[in-house]
Parts: C-alpha cells; sequence; structure tokens
C-alpha cells in the first residue's frame, strides 16, 4: 500500500518547520548572549557613575539596603543614576542626602497595632 502524495507533502511541511524552529532557537541562544552582555555592561556603567556621584558612606548605606531589600535598592540606584544623567545632582550625595532618599522612595509601611485584652 502507497503514501497518499498529500501525507508525503504534509511530512516534507513538518520537516521544514521543524528545521525553521530548531534553526531559530539556535540565533535566540547568540541573542540571549547578547542581551547577558549588554545587561553587564548597562550594570558596570551604573557602578561607575554611582562611585562617581556618591560618597563612600552613602554607597555603604545603599549597600547595607541592598542586603536586605535587593528590589528596593535597584530602585535607588536606578534613581540616582537618572538624577545624575539628567544633571539633577549638584556635587556628591551624602550620607544624610541618603537617608532622605530612601526615605521618600520607600513604600509607606504598614504599622499594625497589635493590642491585647
Amino acid at each position: 500500500m502507497s503514501e497518499n502524495p498529500d501525507d508525503e507533502r504534509l511530512e516534507e511541511l513538518r520537516q521544514q518547520k521543524m528545521e525553521e524552529l530548531q534553526d531559530q532557537a539556535g540565533e535566540g541562544g547568540a541573542s540571549a548572549e547578547e542581551q547577558q552582555a549588554a545587561q553587564e555592561r548597562a550594570e558596570q556603567q551604573q557602578d561607575a557613575m554611582l562611585k562617581q556621584y556618591l560618597t563612600d558612606g552613602a554607597r555603604q548605606r545603599l549597600n547595607a539596603v541592598e542586603m536586605s531589600k535587593p528590589d528596593f535598592a535597584k530602585q535607588v540606584k536606578q534613581q540616582v543614576t537618572a538624577l545624575a544623567q539628567s544633571g539633577r545632582i549638584n556635587g556628591r550625595i551624602d550620607e544624610d542626602q541618603m537617608k532622605s532618599l530612601l526615605k521618600e522612595l520607600q513604600p509607606d509601611q504598614k504599622s499594625f497595632d497589635i493590642r491585647r485584652r
């Protein structure tokens, strides 16, 4: 019993589609590496800018925040970088200024009042 020509054509199309998907997957890997390299370059530029605009005390305070709240510290770093790039930072940010910046950017915390009866 011979195969139907439509079945053969369908099999050829499936094979072509599979090859295309494999090619795209191979290209996606290279693109992921490029994205990783670009991410690392951006982080290095951000670190260099933070070193330029933050005093040692402010950097230490930011590092302490990063240990406990990495997402919040990332947000603060982005904010400081954006301020520096826009030219809105005059001089360097010291520890007291960093404290006030952290308070401004910190989301409102909910306080719980526990009463015992």
